[in-house]
């Protein structure tokens, strides 16, 4: 494609050079630049990708979109806009023939809920007959085919080449995970989503938003974007969402009137079953994930598919047989205590899950938890003070450390439960604190490893280790 059509559209402050040549492919990163490449120059947060111009042009890259000055050689072509990551967007969108306008393109917001309302959206869909592409924090898929994924939501030219892959190979509809920094680093932009939904929003990513004013602004605008909107208006910031988005919206709710509410709630020690009346159907309807909090990922998948037509009796079969990995997952070990992997990481979402267990736990519940290093040290003492109010036993250890001292997380975590006069005790090793809660079970016991949930590796200072808690569990247990 010339370049003069990949850029047309674009807020162009300034051109040098030809626009007559033919782009090949569009890159961000210098490594993968060469001839025929249009290179984009993103201004990062840890790098700047100005500063690796000179190995642009080393590669054979001719055509540059920048934001700053850059010095080239004569038959170089420079493209300036005020925001290259808008701009690669932009040019990504055009470059890949806008192929989001292809198919039904749904996206979820919200803190707590993404995967599960995706994994969710999908089933129902592939019970359907729509070949349907996923797009998350556990893996991207097209059809039954899986893809890795290094972050919720991929960049904005690796997702429009994603979308052109899903185009080729058939897919009818899209689910994606859509994060709040994808909305607020344009990731998404010129995505044409035919659906947006808000699960809800609570302490997170205040590292990268600093407010929650900054956070719901992100998350809102999904809803500048979208055909359709589903609000989620049990929580306290759905109706901040309700009156500024800019499309039509229906609500979910359990507790309030809603467009689609969930009545009848029967709780299950694997399960969860209710009634759902919307204005298109009313039934019962089960899912295999226990708790409260997955009435509401199944209102959000209910409405989303029931907005593009899907009928009742292929959104009932899909939900009853949804699988997510690491979300309420019980680990198979044959022992007379239960094993729970779950990717609760913030307070609310730690919440729910122990509110869920404790609803059924006939013996104790027990939780092994850490948070994150590098990552909003403000909820550490809050999920120290949840742990140690809703578990009758905690065990504080390490979760993707990085490069702080897990001691001195732990010690942030310990400030909220100490106030609690909880039991707990700390093992920083997580294999030596899972060994710990295992050898120590009693008989009805719930133990709960919160914090990995899908993932399969710890993050250190220096390396990244491979550490499945599922293969963890038995070894300890074989031993």
């Amino acid at each position: 494609m010339l370049l003069k059509d990949i850029v047309k559209g674009l807020d162009i402050a300034g051109i040098i050079g030809d626009t007559d040549i033919e782009i090949k492919d569009i890159v961000y990163d210098s490594r993968k630049a060469k001839e025929g490449s249009l290179f984009v120059c993103i201004d990062g947060f840890k790098t700047d990708g100005h500063k690796f111009v000179p190995q642009a042009l080393e590669n054979g890259t001719k055509a540059f979109l920048v934001q700053k000055d850059i010095e080239v050689p004569e038959g170089t072509t420079v493209v300036r806009v005020r925001d290259t990551r808008y701009g690669l967007a932009h040019v990504a969108a055009n470059f890949y023939n806008h192929p989001s306008k292809k198919f039904n393109l749904i996206g979820i917001t919200g803190t707590k809920g993404k995967t599960t309302s995706t994994y969710m959206v999908k089933s129902i869909l592939d019970v359907y007959g729509h070949k349907t592409g996923l797009i998350g924090t556990i893996s991207n898929k097209i059809g039954e085919e899986t893809l890795p994924a290094d972050r919720t939501t991929p960049e904005s030219s690796d997702l429009q080449q994603l979308f052109d892959e899903m185009v080729q190979k058939d897919v009818k509809s899209v689910v994606m995970e859509v994060s709040s920094h994808a909305l607020e680093l344009y990731r998404v932009a010129l995505s044409d989503f035919d659906i947006g939904v808000f699960t809800n929003l609570s302490k997170d990513h205040l590292d990268f938003h600093e407010t929650y004013e900054n956070y719901l602004n992100a998350k809102v605008k999904l809803f500048e974007m979208c055909k359709k909107g589903l609000v989620n208006i049990d929580n306290e910031y759905g109706k901040e969402v309700l009156k500024r988005a800019e499309c039509e919206v229906y609500t979910i709710g359990i507790d309030n009137d809603a467009d689609i509410k969930a009545v009848d709630i029967i709780k299950h020690p694997d399960r969860v079953s209710f009634k759902v009346i919307t204005p298109w159907f009313t039934g019962d309807v089960e899912v295999n994930i226990p708790g409260k909090f997955s009435v509401y990922n199944a209102l959000a998948a209910i409405g989303s598919c029931a907005l593009i037509g899907v009928p009742f009796e292929y959104i009932k079969e899909g939900l009853k047989k949804v699988v997510v990995p690491g979300r309420a997952e019980v680990v198979n070990i044959n022992k007379d205590y239960t094993v729970i992997i779950d990717y609760a990481h913030t307070p609310d979402s730690l919440e729910n899950i122990l509110t869920t267990i404790k609803e059924y736990a006939k013996g104790r519940v027990v939780c092994v938890f850490g948070c994150g290093g590098d990552r909003d040290r403000s909820k550490r003492a809050d999920m120290g003070r949840i742990s140690g109010e809703l578990a009758d036993f905690t065990i504080i250890t390490s979760d993707n450390p990085r490069t702080e001292n897990p001691e001195k997380i732990i010690e942030d975590i310990e400030k909220g439960i100490k106030d609690t006069n909880a039991e707990y005790i700390k093992i920083i090793d997580r294999r030596e604190a899972i060994r710990y809660a295992l050898l120590n079970a009693k008989a009805d016991d719930v133990i709960l490893l919160a914090g990995k949930g899908h993932e399969t590796y710890i993050i250190l200072e220096d390396k990244t280790i491979h550490f499945d808690e599922r293969e963890v569990v038995k070894e300890i247990l074989r031993e």
